[in-house]
């Protein structure tokens, strides 16, 4: 199934534009290097949360803005060459030392896909979520995923993700341990709803809310809701 890298940056809101234009033309070159799907979404109903956020995730200024991207692979193995090839090719160091953003509070894992379903539509708006799981509950998570992946296709979603932590490093700054506030014996999951515009979306949230298979059961254990980070965003660069 897809191998997901998935990124989480803050990004000062002035440079909008600036970062675009930084990630579309990295496109052709990520793309060069094995990555099948680029998408770059920028924060628009990031919620702050009572326990953490996406927000809090990459210590966001006041005047920055959050963004959510990720690549896909076809496997592992396709996304290790290319990151061996990114770490040594030239034109990677060359754009380094040209982002518009803080690189020391990006949040960057590889992630083993365990949902992936899609559905006829294209992609408009997405719902991007982090939260860390019991190792234990693994399969009972991925089982829970898959009903609600079919909920979100009924009202309208186009694709729904739920991808395992793999390589997922501890960072200087920041990193997806901290951003979920992990425990021993968790794996952060990295996950997203595909939606073909911000209007489906909403009103396909407000369907599932009365739907009984959304339900939350209060002794379900699977994982712990209070430190799942969410949030709404629209794509910017999709490649």
């Amino acid at each position: 199934m897809t191998y997901v890298e998935g990124f989480v940056v803050a990004v000062p809101t002035a440079n909008k534009e600036a970062y675009r234009k930084h990630a579309a033309d990295a496109a052709p070159l990520f793309k060069e290097f094995g990555v099948a799907r680029m998408v770059e979404c920028w924060g628009d109903d990031v919620p702050d949360g009572k326990v953490n956020d996406f927000k809090g995730a990459v210590q966001a200024r006041d005047d920055e803005t959050v963004v959510f991207s990720w690549f896909e692979y076809p496997d592992k193995a396709t996304r290790d060459a290319a990151t061996e090839k990114m770490m040594n090719d030239p034109r990677m160091a060359a754009m380094g030392g040209e982002m518009p953003f803080d690189g020391k509070r990006m949040i960057i894992g590889g992630f083993e896909s365990i949902v992936d379903d899609r559905a006829e539509g294209s992609t408009g708006y997405a719902d991007g979520y982090v939260v860390p799981v019991p190792d234990a509950n693994k399969e009972a998570y991925r089982a829970m995923a898959e009903k609600a992946s079919q909920v979100f296709r009924d009202y309208g979603a186009t694709r729904v993700v739920e991808a395992w932590g793999d390589d997922v490093p501890d960072g200087t700054v920041t990193d997806y341990s901290r951003a979920a506030h992990k425990q021993d014996g968790e794996t952060v999951v990295y996950s997203w709803v595909e939606w073909p515009d911000k209007e489906t979306r909403t009103a396909g949230w407000e369907k599932m809310m009365k739907d009984e298979r959304m339900q939350h059961d209060p002794n379900d254990q699977t994982f712990d809701g209070k430190r799942m980070i969410y949030g709404g965003f629209e794509p910017i660069v999709m490649a």
